[in-house]
């Protein structure tokens, strides 16, 4: 009798414990706003939360390599557009050279800047960026993955921009200015025509590479927006799951303190009684 006596009492014991501790799970739940802390609490939501959370995750990463692919972008931007810049005041500095009325000094201060230009624009095509990597890619342009079965080309490549068809003759943007520094050296007119317009025919490929990597940014753009647009959808979703629903977890709490302490007195009174008492 006093065996199956400490049973009940151990059994109610354990069942206060229990009790005690959703008490404690459900004043958590309201404190910190989550319900959901471990598998037991909901099998279901803690599945979809996991496969949320690795959604999330794949999402962060497209996300860095969208900013990454942007950066890129922005670099090689800027760079063709002070190309561009340089490419007009070196046709302006040929088509001054043609004056005839220069003297010595004057065609020596155009081929100085002239040669200003063309070590400048070598410069900005073959720059790289504080990590080491190049503004332009080499060759081939690298794909960046931004998304499940998307991959980016984010630059063109130096060959690319740097390469121009002029009149039928693949030229790169240095032959032209150093065949430009040639012709005002030697003052020869015909040769500085022939100038100005392999300039000029390089400015046009220019612009159109700068139109090829504004395409580029925009993708960029438009991509980042949807992974944003579709992180917060996964947010949203994790944190309807994780959620304290209030009204549900107080009205619990409620009822759980209600309870526990009904099972306290009960329990406190029995243990006031004797093995006599229990067996009359």
């Amino acid at each position: 009798m006093v065996g199956i006596t400490n049973k009940i009492m151990l059994a109610e014991v354990r069942r206060q414990q229990k009790l005690s501790q959703e008490l404690v799970d459900g004043q958590t739940a309201i404190s910190t706003g989550v319900t959901l802390n471990k598998p037991s609490d909901d099998s279901l939501a803690w599945v979809q939360v996991s496969e949320v959370g690795r959604a999330q995750a794949q999402q962060a990463a497209w996300q860095t390599n969208v900013s990454y692919g942007t950066a890129r972008a922005g670099n090689a931007e800027a760079n063709l557009k002070e190309i561009d810049n340089l490419l007009t005041r070196a046709q302006e500095l040929v088509t001054s050279a043609r004056n005839g009325s220069l003297n010595e000094t004057n065609r020596s201060a155009i081929v100085a800047e002239m040669s200003t230009i063309r070590t400048t624009i070598s410069e900005l095509l073959n720059q790289k960026d504080y990590q080491g990597v190049s503004v332009f890619d080499d060759e081939q342009s690298v794909l960046v993955p931004v998304s499940r079965g998307l991959n980016l080309a984010v630059v063109g490549t130096r060959q690319d921009v740097s390469t121009v068809d002029v009149d039928g003759t693949s030229m790169s943007i240095d032959d032209i200015l150093a065949q430009g520094i040639a012709a005002v050296e030697a003052g020869d007119d015909a040769a500085m025509a022939s100038s100005v317009s392999a300039v000029q025919t390089a400015q046009g490929h220019i612009t159109v590479e700068q139109a090829k990597q504004g395409v580029r940014g925009d993708r960029l753009e438009v991509v980042g927006t949807r992974l944003t647009d579709t992180g917060l959808d996964l947010t949203e979703k994790r944190s309807n799951l994780q959620s304290t629903k209030l009204e549900e977890v107080i009205a619990k709490v409620k009822a759980g303190l209600l309870q526990l302490e009904a099972a306290q007195t009960t329990f406190a009174r029995i243990n006031q009684q004797t093995l006599f008492d229990l067996i009359k």
